[in-house]
């Protein structure tokens, strides 16, 4: 059988255990993702899905990344948003494939033009009740547009979700909804530095006040984080460096003391390119 994208504890433990022990057989590779990843069929006894392999000899080098360790921030992505409650990262292992270790993360159908329900470019006068702006711009002929995103609570705690894993590149086309009309955020590498780094589209809500559901998110994670005895703290310090595991947590502490969404900081381009 194929696994569908997990909604309860339950379900995400087998797909974690079908992840981590299923065999991997190779499909062919995403074009235009701009490090090496790869879809698979993974089996594990009767149990057949598809997945993203993403092995770290694929990683091409940033400067302001340490080399080979997109893998290892895409897994720590998945921890902090499965044990922060948010839901929102696919199930991701960290484990040997047949290209060498490197993550690997279930499939999710997404449902063909969703994201434009989530995140468009629309003209100024199509900007509509249920959107926010988020920056203006013009095409290549001079005409204004408006790049915005629906005022929606799941989306809301993407962008804090982003904050915690301080979230360098989030795309519009990295959101997605699956045929459940769940939201799933995906390519999470370039995530979790110890220096500020967020550039995201979901800055419609720059000033507001978190939502006491995402308080209590956090309030949780915060004491999961403040031990470094408890498998939240063993896991993500074998993913991540001892400095980036403080920072997520001085990045929590700081939503806690302003129960407000962040605006941009000024150390470098707050949207990502392109944003969509």
């Amino acid at each position: 059988m194929n696994l569908p994208a997990p909604s309860t504890q339950e379900e995400i433990a087998l797909v974690l255990d079908v992840l981590t022990f299923g065999e991997i057989e190779l499909e062919g590779r995403l074009v235009d993702a701009s490090n090496v990843a790869l879809r698979g069929r993974l089996e594990l006894g009767d149990i057949r899905t598809r997945v993203i392999y993403k092995p770290i000899e694929g990683e091409r080098s940033l400067w302001d990344f340490p080399d080979g360790t997109l893998a290892e921030r895409e897994a720590a992505a998945f921890v902090l948003s499965a044990v922060g409650g948010w839901n929102l990262v696919p199930p991701t292992v960290l484990r040997e494939g047949p290209l060498g270790p490197g993550s690997v993360q279930l499939w999710v159908d997404a449902v063909e033009g969703a994201t434009q329900s989530l995140i468009d470019v629309v003209s100024p006068a199509e900007l509509g009740q249920g959107w926010l702006p988020v920056l203006e711009a013009q095409l290549a002929d001079g005409t204004p547009v408006v790049v915005a995103h629906a005022d929606r609570p799941e989306l809301a705690a993407a962008a804090v979700f982003d904050v915690v894993i301080n979230n360098a590149d989030r795309k519009g086309s990295h959101l997605v909804l699956d045929q459940s009309g769940s939201l799933w955020g995906f390519d999470h590498g370039v995530s979790c530095h110890a220096e500020p780094k967020l550039r995201t589209v979901l800055w419609g809500w720059v000033g507001q006040p978190l939502p006491e559901t995402e308080l209590a998110r956090l309030e949780a994670l915060s004491g999961w984080l403040s031990n470094p005895r408890t498998p939240v703290s063993r896991t993500l310090n074998g993913l991540l460096s001892a400095a980036e595991v403080e920072a997520v947590g001085r990045r929590i502490a700081s939503l806690l003391t302003t129960r407000r969404f962040p605006g941009p900081n000024s150390r470098g381009p707050a949207v990502p390119w392109p944003p969509l």
